[in-house]
């Protein structure tokens, strides 16, 4: 479910059941995005193309923008490419059409897709592959230690992530 954080320039929405923890968000601007206060997210205290960028790295969609300021909105990639992640889940970016089980159709700029075939919220990926060990080739991808994911060899379930409160 897509929580929408609206301030005066900039709406950042965020998906926490699409969130695999890399943890760009926390890395960009800190004013903003802060795990020790509710709301977690709070646009108005950054600039909006600062935002946009942070939010522009989350790799799974979780976080997405719309400009209120008459700015740049995120363009869909012209070409949609699919790259596996080494030892995870598959990147998609582009123009990523998503029919959900109860028919509802959403369409993002950005997916990380299961790969392991283990997650508990396919299609995307939840970060149980982690669980197993799975292995398998890609291109590697760093992972930010956080409040939020305080190990890269375990999942993080929704009832330990801050953010579910918000």
């Amino acid at each position: 479910m897509r929580k929408v954080y609206r301030g005066r320039d900039v709406e950042v929405s965020f998906d926490l059941d699409i969130c695999i923890h890399v943890g760009e968000c926390l890395r960009g601007d800190r004013q903003v995005f802060k795990l020790d206060r509710r709301p977690w997210v709070l646009p108005d205290a950054g600039e909006a193309e600062v935002i946009a960028q942070v939010v522009e790295r989350c790799p799974s969609g979780a976080l997405q923008y719309r400009r209120l300021d008459g700015g740049d909105q995120e363009k869909f990639a012209e070409i949609t490419t699919i790259t596996p992640m080494r030892d995870g889940p598959l990147l998609v970016t582009g123009r990523v059409e998503v029919r959900h089980d109860d028919g509802t159709v959403e369409t993002l700029p950005r997916a990380t897709l299961c790969r392991c075939g283990l997650s508990e919220h396919k299609p995307f990926c939840d970060n149980q592959h982690l669980v197993t060990r799975f292995r398998a080739p890609g291109v590697p991808f760093k992972i930010h230690l956080s409040e939020v994911r305080l190990r890269p060899d375990r999942p993080i379930s929704k009832t330990e992530d801050p953010r579910r409160f918000d």
